[in-house]
């Protein structure tokens, strides 16, 4: 398809300026455009297809960017950013340098918010419609979330402050709910339009409220009326918890159709006060595959033909962390019926598919709801039961105050299943794991453990399953070194390391003894750059409880130490090492290598870890830096 409209549009002023008609055109262009762009960068697809034509309508309606429009999660705003001056660079969307898979306040003055996490729009945009009533501005704020969003206690939380007068004025700011979970059924059609138009018209608005002014002299008959109109809505729209939030409800509509979207915006935009319109869309609308197979279709992890669709590698890839999490996660549950496995809302990202089919009544989906895993997770472990929950790190933060709390206080038995530990590439800081071992590891009854590969990560999942504690298991996206993991429950020596390689060398020969001490994957690097600089390498494989009688060993009997992780350097792995010696009251070179203290942005993981200095390279680098380029000098650097 020829992109002759789409490619008049430099920002939404163009899209403001076009015919009804016209707007259908550039529906159909952009999302023949988003479907060409994301098969030759990767990144998601089906909730970009379905909200082609809501974007479309909220800047046509809206004065954006004056008025503000908050996306929540943020990874269907493809077509907005292609509306928003970014079509000539969504070649490079989500690598390094390029265009964001979400939006960014530093990348576009029509991203207002930035997001990635769920649940949070409703509470922002509340925020900017309260500033812009205390500067005195006329402006909108408007918030689009979804469904599976709207499972979270924040938005509710959000909806229960936004309905309430802020110092004796409601906020006027609009909630659209993009409802993309269900098929648009028989009621969602003509006589549903006319509806949702009249409800969000004028003349409903100002009938309604001066009607409740007259009932309110007489009680009965405002109660009467009130009950009456939420049930005459309730036959045909599902609205009346928003309404007792404070919010006037309007819809469901169809999202797919711009003959309906248009005009109910319009009317919306003029109300004043809390609004909400629930729209109805279709996750891959428009691009067959996607429609059949919106779960497959949700991202791309690269090229794909858009005539054929995503095609299996016919060699299969290595095994990924997140494939041994799914298989140890059965092997477990099998042997033992106490298994309660947990996920908020990530079945396939967490590898829990295989699990749910064959343990049904012990899989466990919670909707995105991070602080009620943890705490549900809690009150299994108190019943006798051993709760897994599966959960990305860097949504465990979300869980922080359960995880103390409502875990670690109790000392109940639920094991955190970190997956994404460190970077993961693409979606960039708002996903990295880089906190998990800084914030896990201060807290008291709680376990760290850090696999370097595959085999061990099945080893350490077993280890902290069969542990009266709390305790967190980090591994990274993707596949590590390949070592296959073996098919029994094998534990781990708990709290205990081990070295892979050990260089004895005389004092009397002069040179520095170096000991790498390696947490998680890194490991491997770490032994790549060792075997350069003839260096001890332990791997650890604990950050708590750390093996403090193989670093007290290893401090006897070298000059140096370089610990290495894929996290955050403050409060980390080598923090722990650096407390350990102090405390023992060991006095030695100590150099921390891990991740800078920044947001690391968007790309290849491969060129990211290298930035950092944290591949076999940039490992062995920091280490002649620090300590010089010969054995000589190495061992007048550590003396001086």
């Amino acid at each position: 398809m020829k992109h002759t409209l789409l490619e008049t549009i430099a920002s939404p002023a163009d899209v403001r300026r076009l015919t009804r008609p016209q707007l259908k055109q550039l529906a159909a262009e952009l999302r023949d455009f988003v479907v060409q762009s994301v098969s030759q960068t990767g990144g998601h697809l089906s909730s970009n297809l379905g909200t082609v034509e809501l974007t479309i309508a909220l800047h046509h309606v809206f004065n954006t960017p004056h008025d503000r429009l908050v996306w929540d999660v943020g990874h269907q705003t493809y077509p907005h950013k292609v509306l928003t001056g970014r079509r000539e660079r969504m070649g490079s969307l989500r690598q390094l340098g390029g265009v964001s898979g979400f939006p960014r306040r530093d990348e576009s003055e029509y991203d207002t918010f930035g997001t990635a996490h769920s649940s949070t729009s409703i509470s922002a945009a509340l925020g900017m419609a309260v500033a812009a009533r205390l500067k005195g501005e006329d402006r909108k704020a408007v918030a689009i979330i979804g469904d599976g969003a709207m499972s979270a206690g924040m938005a509710f939380e959000a909806l229960n402050n936004g309905g309430y007068p802020h110092n004796g004025a409601h906020a006027d700011m609009l909630v659209v709910l993009n409802d993309n979970d269900m098929s648009i059924s028989p009621p969602v059609g003509a006589l549903n339009r006319h509806l949702a138009r009249l409800m969000s018209g004028r003349f409903y608005a100002t009938a309604r409220d001066t009607a409740k002014t007259v009932l309110k002299n007489a009680p009965p008959l405002f109660e009467l009326a009130k009950r009456f109109e939420e049930h005459a809505k309730g036959m045909v729209v599902p609205g009346t918890i928003f309404e007792e939030f404070g919010f006037n409800y309007v819809g469901p509509i169809d999202g797919h159709d711009l003959d309906s979207l248009i005009p109910t915006l319009e009317n919306l935009r003029h109300l004043k006060g809390p609004q909400f319109l629930h729209v109805v869309t279709k996750k891959g609308y428009g691009y067959k595959l996607a429609e059949a197979d919106p779960v497959q279709y949700h991202a791309a992890s690269g090229k794909f033909d858009p005539a054929i669709g995503f095609v299996k590698p016919s060699v299969p890839s290595k095994l990924t962390f997140t494939q041994v999490f799914g298989q140890w996660l059965c092997d477990m549950a099998a042997a033992d019926e106490r298994l309660v496995g947990i996920t908020p809302a990530m079945r396939e990202g967490s590898g829990m598919v295989e699990f749910e089919k064959r343990f049904p009544k012990r899989y466990h989906d919670v909707g995105i709801a991070e602080q009620h895993a943890v705490t549900f997770a809690a009150g299994l472990a108190c019943e006798g039961l051993k709760p897994v929950v599966a959960i990305y790190s860097t949504f465990l933060q979300r869980g922080y105050d359960q995880l103390i709390h409502d875990v670690a206080i109790q000392n109940l038995p639920v094991v955190f299943a970190l997956d994404r530990a460190g970077l993961v590439g693409a979606d960039g800081a708002t996903h990295a794991g880089a906190y998990d071992i800084a914030y896990l590891r201060c807290i008291p009854n709680m376990s760290v453990l850090t696999p370097a590969d595959e085999n061990e990560c099945r080893q350490a999942l077993t280890t902290a399953f069969r542990q009266n504690g709390p305790s967190a298991v980090r591994y990274p996206r993707g596949s590590g070194a390949g070592v296959a993991p073996d098919k029994t429950l094998t534990e781990l020596p708990f709290g205990k390391g081990e070295l892979r390689r050990q260089v004895e060398r005389p004092v009397s020969q002069g040179g520095a003894r170096i000991a790498i001490l390696a947490f998680g994957t890194l490991l491997y690097p770490a032994l790549a750059a060792a075997s350069r600089l003839d260096a001890t390498v332990a791997n650890m494989r604990f950050v708590k409880p750390l093996d403090v009688d193989l670093v007290l060993e290893l401090a006897r009997s070298h000059d140096a130490f370089v610990t290495v992780e894929e996290g955050c350097v403050m409060g980390g792995a080598g923090s722990a090492v650096q407390e350990a010696l102090a405390a023992a009251g060991v006095l030695m070179p100590v150099l921390m290598l891990g991740l800078p203290d920044e947001f690391i942005e968007h790309g290849d993981p491969a060129k990211l870890l290298a930035l950092c200095g944290l591949d076999a390279a940039g490992i062995e680098q920091a280490i002649l830096k620090r300590f010089g380029a010969k054995p000589a000098l190495v061992r007048a650097a550590v003396n001086h």
